[in-house]
């Protein structure tokens, strides 16, 4: 089994329960000394810009902001697919501290030395 886990996400503020779960298993992973990263595919790249994840919260009570907070303290990357980004015009100067962007070749090379899990 890898110890490196890659969270891929392609929900964001239209499934706020699906994606604040998301960035909670990559803070239990971390916890749990896994090197983690997460990547953000069409609408979860909104969760990467500044002021979105304050507002996104699941039924469980978690808030994601919260939970980015973590990842960001233990600088667990977060990439932010380009293409999709641009699509919205979110550029890298929108983006929360620690998030930049990643393309999908970056994205395949975690993915070939990482267990995955998409949501």
């Amino acid at each position: 089994m890898s110890d490196n886990v890659l969270i891929i996400l392609s929900c964001g503020t239209d499934n706020p329960n699906r994606s604040t779960r998301a960035i909670h298993l990559a803070k239990v992973a971390k916890e749990s000394g896994k090197n983690v990263a997460v990547f953000l595919l069409d609408e979860a790249v909104y969760i990467a810009k500044k002021g979105i994840a304050d507002h996104l919260k699941a039924a469980t009570g978690d808030i994601a902001d919260d939970l980015l907070a973590y990842l960001q303290e233990y600088e667990v990357p977060i990439y932010a697919c380009t293409p999709c980004a641009k699509s919205r015009q979110i550029t890298e100067d929108d983006l929360i501290k620690g998030a930049k962007m990643g393309t999908a070749v970056q994205m395949i090379e975690m993915a070939c030395k990482s267990t995955v899990i998409s949501l």
